[in-house]
Parts: structure tokens; sequence; C-alpha cells
């Protein structure tokens, strides 16, 4: 058994440096990073431009973006895109 304060296997490495740059926590970049998609695209969502502002209004009161409610669509697009 390896030492308390070895770190765990990570089985994509890249993303996990990625999320730790951007200020996650290593417990939670490993999270993401050991997930058994981790690294691969989704790609099933549609477009921000092909939703309504209300599925948009709801997605970035989902995510807690301030503002919201007075935005436009084209402003909740690029809050969201720049989340």
């Amino acid at each position: 058994m390896g030492k308390s304060n070895d770190r765990p296997r990570i089985k994509n490495e890249e993303q996990y440096e990625a999320l730790v740059e951007k200020g996650y926590s290593k417990e939670k970049a490993a999270r993401i990073a050991n997930t058994e998609n981790a690294g691969k695209k989704g790609g099933k969502a549609s477009t921000y431009e092909n939703r309504t502002k209300e599925e948009l209004y709801n997605q970035a009161k989902e995510i807690g973006i301030e503002g919201r409610s007075k935005m436009n669509k084209d402003e909740l697009i690029n809050a969201l895109r720049n989340n």
C-alpha cells in the first residue's frame, strides 16, 4: 500500500492538469478526470441559438449567472459561453 500522500491514479491526466490550472480543487479535478467519459465531447446538446430564451434563462439560473432576468437572448448566450 502506498503512502497516504500519494496522488490517486488519474485516468485523464491532461484534463486533470487543465482543471487544476483553472482553479478546481485537486479532489474535484480528479473526480471529473476519472469519469468514464473523461475528455470525450458529448455534442448532443442543441446550439444556444436554437434554444428559446426561456431555456437559456433556465440554464443560466442553474449555474448562477447574475443579472439574467435583465438579459436578452444574445446576452444570455454570451453569458453562458463565457461562464
